[in-house]
């Protein structure tokens, strides 16, 4: 008796029809993925968001986005010594503010990010989210960014809050409408880092001066169609094209800044 089998015809239709099936999911899963990671990403800048008004609340005035200290932060500072600054960061100082909603480990780390450099992957400060330098301020720095140095922001110094960009997805821990400027006041020094934080997907970022590994994050962005996640000083979260963020010159004056990055 003869036993069936597949003939040769059969079983390059049954290929076929496999590699058809690979070729329509494949794809499929991968927006689910991206999709999800999206959508983690703004659970964070949610967990955030709220991290830093309570910390305003009780403290009357956001956190420092950095600030030197001889003290060291509980659990090490944060970053890696040959590239960053040393001392306290606005996340070292939300740890009691965050720690019932969400873990440490994670909710700090954007998912979507895309750094190529081992360097970046392992640095917290690296390609995650960024508080605006115009509401949490640094302690000190050059004399040419005091614009962004001094005593943190308070609610009552914020006449728009709603308008008013407290945190977003970033090239690093702290950032400025500098970094989303077409001709920033003073040119940025592609040496330090921190100067080097962008909008991820800002059309700008293809002529700006990056480190290695970031240009893939910077240029192409995390999410889909280019947005980013954007936390408010009032407390809200909004997903926006990373372009709404862009802050152009025009004439003796910049679009855009005032009062989505600069409150006052």
């Amino acid at each position: 008796m003869k036993r069936p089998c597949f003939t040769l015809i059969e079983l390059l239709v049954a290929i076929a029809m496999v590699a058809l099936l690979l070729a329509i999911l494949i794809p499929v899963l991968n927006s689910i993925k991206k999709r999800a990671r999206m959508l983690t990403c703004s659970s964070n800048i949610r967990v955030l968001t709220l991290g830093l008004i309570m910390y305003e609340n009780k403290n009357e005035a956001f956190p420092y986005g950095f600030s030197y200290s001889s003290s060291q932060p509980h659990g090490g500072y944060a970053g890696h010594a040959a590239q960053d600054r040393i001392g306290w960061w606005w996340l070292n100082l939300l740890d009691e503010y965050i720690r019932k909603s969400k873990g440490k480990s994670t909710v700090f780390n954007c998912p979507s990010k895309q750094l190529n450099h081992p360097l970046l992957k392992e640095n917290i400060l690296c390609g995650n989210y960024g508080v605006n330098l115009s509401i949490c301020k640094n302690s000190d720095d050059t004399p040419t960014k005091k614009e962004f140095v001094g005593p943190p922001l308070g609610d009552e110094d914020i006449p728009r809050p709603s308008q008013s960009l407290l945190i977003v997805d970033s090239g690093y821990s702290i950032i400025s409408w500098w970094h989303a400027a077409d001709v920033p006041p003073v040119a940025l020094n592609s040496i330090m880092i921190e100067d080097t934080a962008y909008v991820p997907g800002l059309k700008i970022n293809k002529d700006k001066k990056l480190k290695p590994g970031q240009e893939q994050d910077a240029i192409d962005g995390r999410h889909p169609n280019k947005t980013v996640n954007v936390g408010f000083a009032d407390g809200h979260v909004a997903r926006k094209k990373a372009d709404d963020l862009f802050v152009e010159k025009a004439a003796d004056t910049y679009t855009n800044k005032i009062p989505f990055w600069s409150p006052k």
